[in-house]
């Protein structure tokens, strides 16, 4: 089968690679019909996460069953049209009974544990993301083996498109688990760091659980502008931390968002000086944006955290979460708990996904596509591939 495949620091190329087997009871070997490149990509791609052996990248498809196993029952069948959640989980151990879907226990044998470390005792595994997260070659390809296949893919309705339903796989559970850690119920302003597409789903979001103002900051104006025409929300052109939270903090009567969400992670756009900061501190990336919503957030206020962070930082500033009294929520989204709602979300028709779609490739180009959206050319806020 062809293939999207990871041989180094900006190096992806479409190779012909094995077709994948079933090696499980509980598998099932799906046939992309879409397939999208998701921002944590970019990470492996920048080399920032380290991989050293090739890898099929990718965590966002979904199909058509052409096979499963013996263990998988009657949860589907061949020809089911599916999306698949993009961690790995087995449904039956402790974190998975307590919807915590990231930290299973059975799905990356080889790197789990309890500590998190940088290279050590990760969580559970997910789809196409180094050998750290489990291994398993992701879904930028044709075909794709589904470990666990009676517990994560979900059914898609006929009525629905690949592109109305493609983003259930990781982007949309993610920006509502970001609204979900916030405790939005109502009434709430929300300012959401990141114009890309977790963020434009996050601010979808909000307004699904009620949120009275959702701010966009970026510092981009054609995602601001993509944003703001996919989710009517007001927006802010981030030109330094400071002036971001005194705007903030002037639209918020003068005690910052109720709930400040960080889309962006430890890649943000630096400057000469964050640079050298990062290399004098041995850090990787900058916490420049988290820092920056624990400014703009108010007392007593919630920071959801959905961007990437991989290695500590110094100087981290505990003392301003400790004088606000904020409360920080992160990790990986528990997809697997609110894919079934969102689901029926979007079959109501009370939330549109594909509206971020700028550019639409076939498989063979998928090059060209990390290219573009590496260095956000041609105005590209989200590449959806079609093996």
């Amino acid at each position: 089968m062809k293939a999207l495949v990871y041989h180094g620091m900006k190096d992806v190329r479409v190779d012909t690679v094995d077709d994948p087997k079933i090696e499980d009871a509980r598998d099932a070997i799906i046939r992309v019909t879409s397939t999208a490149i998701c921002g944590s990509d970019l990470h492996i791609y920048n080399g920032s996460i380290p991989q050293p052996r090739p890898m099929v990248l990718g965590h966002e498809f979904m199909g058509i069953v052409e096979e499963v196993g013996k263990g998988v029952g009657g949860k589907l069948k061949v020809g089911d049209r599916v999306v698949v959640p993009f961690p790995i989980a087995c449904g039956t151990c402790y974190f998975c009974n307590h919807q915590l879907p990231g930290h299973c226990e059975n799905s990356n044998p080889e790197h789990y544990g309890p500590e998190g470390g940088l290279m050590t005792e990760k969580g559970g595994a997910l789809f196409g993301y180094t050998d750290i997260y489990g291994g398993y070659n992701g879904g930028q390809a044709e075909y794709v083996r589904v470990p666990y296949a009676d517990f994560g893919p979900r059914v898609i309705p006929d009525s629905l498109t690949d592109e109305q339903a493609l983003f259930l796989t990781d982007i949309f559970p993610t920006g509502y688990s970001g609204i979900e850690w916030g405790e939005v119920k109502g009434g709430e302003i929300v300012a959401i760091f990141g114009a890309g597409p977790v963020g434009v789903m996050a601010a979808k979001s909000a307004w699904l659980r009620g949120a009275a103002r959702v701010i966009i900051i970026d510092t981009l104006q054609y995602r601001l502008d993509k944003a703001k025409a996919s989710t009517y929300s007001e927006t802010i052109r981030w030109e330094d931390a400071k002036s971001t939270v005194e705007q903030i903090r002037d639209m918020s009567g003068g005690r910052g968002a109720d709930v400040c969400v960080e889309c962006v992670g430890f890649e943000p756009d630096r400057d000469l000086l964050d640079r050298a900061k990062a290399v004098l501190n041995f850090e990787k990336g900058s916490p420049k944006v988290l820092e920056a919503c624990m400014s703009a957030v108010r007392r007593g206020g919630i920071v959801s955290v959905l961007g990437v962070y991989s290695s500590p930082f110094d100087n981290f500033p505990i003392h301003q979460f400790f004088d606000k009294g904020i409360t920080i929520r992160g990790g990986q989204a528990p997809a697997q708990k609110h894919i079934d709602k969102l689901l029926q979300y979007v079959i109501e028709g009370k939330v549109v996904l594909d509206d971020i779609i700028t550019h639409r490739m076939p498989l063979a180009e998928a090059a060209h596509g990390y290219d573009i959206f590496r260095n956000k050319k041609d105005n590209c806020v989200k590449v959806v591939l079609k093996p």
